[in-house]
């Protein structure tokens, strides 16, 4: 006699879900109540299962004492055979209750459907960390859409026999709201985000919980989230914790605020300054430097002028005369006659030298100075920043470091100006011409 022989009489079931929305559903017979005739858990000979495609049929049935589920995956229709459900091979014996060849309860879950749950936090204290005196009462509201993914897995979580969809929404409802509480709560020390202005880091806290939460859903209930979405986190307004922080708030960022400008103009003035005086020091250093040939040309023409001045009085002093015995005489004076040679000697070397270079272009001729340079100081996030030549200022203009509206300075300008209304800079902007 064949395992699943039809008896005479007995009407073959269809076992389908047509539940529109579900995401576990234990089939009963079309016309019954579920637990209110035993046909629902003895399946007849010759019956046809139909399982949707995103749907999973799961045959639970005793064998041996132990429990034994089939799973039989969408999209599926045909009559029940023992090769469809390779468990049930195993099973010998007679029909049950005479009219069936084995008794099972048969579950449909619902791999495609997605369950959508609101999620709504009711207003709840969060304190800055700052100022913990005062707490904001803050309210969350918005969504969670989940689905099965792994049918197994969620089979061993949660008992298909007892299953509520009611109960498991409420019970992922109370997960999520707890979990996004505790982020809203602790977001200001966590995260740095102050309590005033969390209504508009609703994106970022968004983030945060879905990131945390996809994880501990899969884990614990065998669901995946497909989407988390917090749709607004709000303030009470109203509260005096609210107003009272938003005042201190606003007058300590007045305070910095303040302070901030104050310091920034102060840098400002001063790096101006400092500036100015390289600048100065800079040019009085180019000038020394043009004037030294001129100075030595003079100091040179000082030492000839002070040799001739000493021969002079020499000759004055009748040191360089010669005497030959008349009129009283003594004769040669030969140290004399030596010393005006000595000093003739050199105050002739300096003059000659003096004007052999000036002849020439050699010796000590002043080296000629440098060409001026242009340079202008460019602003930076409000500070001064340079000084920089053309060279320099085209590869900044090349690199995007200087635009158009970008203010300069240079010596001698009264204002900081765009660099397009320059005219030495105006035309390093324009396109070369090919």
């Amino acid at each position: 006699m064949g395992f699943f022989k039809k008896k005479v009489g007995i009407i073959a079931d269809v076992i389908r879900c047509d539940e529109p929305t579900y995401l576990i559903w234990k089939w009963h017979p079309n016309g019954t109540k579920l637990g209110e005739h035993k046909r629902e858990i003895s399946i007849r000979t010759g019956s046809k299962l139909r399982v949707k495609d995103g749907e999973v049929a799961v045959f639970v049935y005793k064998q041996k004492d132990r429990t034994m589920q089939d799973y039989v995956v969408g999209p599926y229709e045909e009559k029940i055979k023992t090769a469809n459900l390779p468990v049930l091979t195993s099973i010998l014996g007679a029909f049950y209750g005479g009219d069936t060849p084995f008794q099972a309860e048969i579950y449909f879950i619902n791999l495609a459907n997605i369950i959508q749950t609101k999620i709504v936090v009711p207003y709840f204290d969060v304190c800055d960390p700052r100022y913990p005196d005062f707490a904001v009462p803050v309210a969350v509201r918005g969504t969670i859409s989940f689905k099965i993914n792994d049918y197994k897995e969620f089979i061993k979580l949660h008992r298909l026999d007892s299953f509520s969809l009611d109960d498991f929404q409420n019970q992922i409802r109370d997960t999520v709201s707890r979990y996004v509480k505790d982020t809203v709560a602790n977001a200001p020390t966590t995260h740095n985000i102050p309590v005033v202005k969390i209504e508009a880091r609703t994106s970022a806290i968004n983030d945060i919980v879905e990131e945390e939460l996809r994880e501990k859903l899969k884990k614990n209930f065998g669901v995946i989230a497909s989407a988390i979405d917090i749709g607004i986190i709000e303030i009470d307004k109203s509260s005096s914790g609210y107003r009272e922080l938003v005042e201190i708030t606003t007058d300590i960022t007045s305070a910095y605020v303040k302070a901030q400008t104050e310091a920034n103009i102060e840098n400002y003035a001063e790096n101006l300054r400092i500036q100015r005086e390289e600048e100065q020091y800079a040019k009085h250093m180019q000038t020394k430097s043009a004037n030294l040939g001129a100075y030595q040309i003079e100091k040179q023409a000082e030492v000839g002028i002070a040799g001739a001045e000493a021969l002079g009085q020499m000759g004055a002093n009748n040191a360089g005369n010669v005497d030959l015995g008349g009129n009283g005489g003594m004769g040669f004076n030969p140290a004399a006659m030596m010393a005006s040679m000595a000093v003739g000697g050199v105050v002739g070397q300096n003059i000659a030298s003096v004007m052999n270079g000036a002849m020439s272009g050699n010796g000590y001729v002043a080296t000629p100075p440098p060409v001026p340079t242009v340079v202008y100081n460019v602003a930076k996030d409000g500070k001064p920043t340079g000084p920089y030549d053309i060279a320099k200022l085209t590869e900044m203009i090349a690199s995007g470091e200087l635009l158009p509206d970008s203010l300069v300075w240079s010596q001698g300008m009264a204002n900081w100006e765009k660099a397009n209304t320059i005219d030495e800079l105006k035309e390093l902007f324009s396109p070369p011409i090919i």
